[in-house]
């Protein structure tokens, strides 16, 4: 595994535990804003789709019912914890396949999918150029791919407001690996260019998110806590910077938990003919 291109990162999310234990709080904390890549890719009768960073598999079963009995959802991930998961959502659902793969090298079999999707998976290749070449190279000429991913770091609120709060240095997420690494939109479309993907479209888009999904104010704390963020305000600042972020994210408590700014890109791009 450590000859691997994203070793490190196959480790990673195969001890993401939290990930499946969250899995109602990602969902609906992401679902608004997946909800738009998947409006960009509109997945037809029929067709065949790749969900990138499928996960357990939400995103994949909302392109199977789209997709219908004639078509595919195939869900790839890294993480055997998540597919787990997946595959056991899956039990009798027909037109949904799960696959334990890394896209940025599996060799899936050329041109053989309508689209691509993902939602938050493409950020952690150690090669994004090569990830969507791949990707790319699966496509049937005049494939589509459509996905969402975070702005930089400074635009997330449900991300600075807590390090701000907490005084700690999150210069680790202009960094790769990092959620954050596709901030630059140059960047981004640079990588898409260089990958032999045309008619790239980057649309940035500002929203609220239910930060850990609905909830109270401490479901919502809790959530944080288990990020890379929030494990860093527990090492460094202790209950003291818990307290801080506790008293930082108050003001953004409704009824239906904390909602919080956010702000994506979403990704359109084709295959040449």
């Amino acid at each position: 595994m450590t000859d691997t291109p994203n070793a490190a990162q196959i480790e990673y999310w195969n001890a993401a535990q939290n990930w499946v234990d969250e899995q109602r709080e990602h969902d609906e904390m992401l679902e608004p804003l997946g909800g738009l890549a998947l409006d960009a890719l509109a997945p037809a009768p029929g067709e065949r789709i790749l969900d990138i960073g499928c996960g357990t598999g939400t995103t994949t079963f909302e392109i199977a019912s789209t997709v219908g009995g004639a078509g595919e959802a195939v869900g790839a991930d890294i993480s055997v914890p998540m597919l787990a998961a997946a595959r056991a959502r899956a039990a009798g659902a027909s037109g949904v396949t799960f696959l334990e793969a890394d896209a940025q090298t599996y060799p899936f079999e050329s041109a053989s999918f309508d689209g691509a999707f993902s939602r938050f998976g493409v950020m952690f290749f150690s090669d994004a150029t090569a990830a969507f070449a791949n990707i790319a190279r699966a496509l049937r000429p005049d494939g589509r791919l459509a996905f969402v991913c975070w702005q930089a770091f400074e635009r997330q609120e449900w991300m600075r407001v807590p390090a701000v709060a907490a005084a700690v240095d999150a210069s680790w997420a202009a960094q790769r690996p990092s959620p954050f690494v596709f901030g630059d939109r140059g960047v981004l479309a640079r990588h898409l260019d260089e990958a032999g993907f045309v008619r790239v479209d980057i649309d940035g888009f500002d929203r609220t998110i239910l930060l850990g999904g609905s909830g109270d104010l401490e479901t919502g704390l809790r959530f944080l806590m288990s990020s890379r963020l929030g494990r860093q305000i527990v090492e460094e600042r202790g209950d003291a910077g818990v307290a801080r972020v506790r008293t930082a994210v108050e003001p953004f408590v409704t009824a239906r938990g904390i909602e919080i700014g956010a702000a994506v890109w979403v990704v359109r791009a084709a295959v040449g003919a």
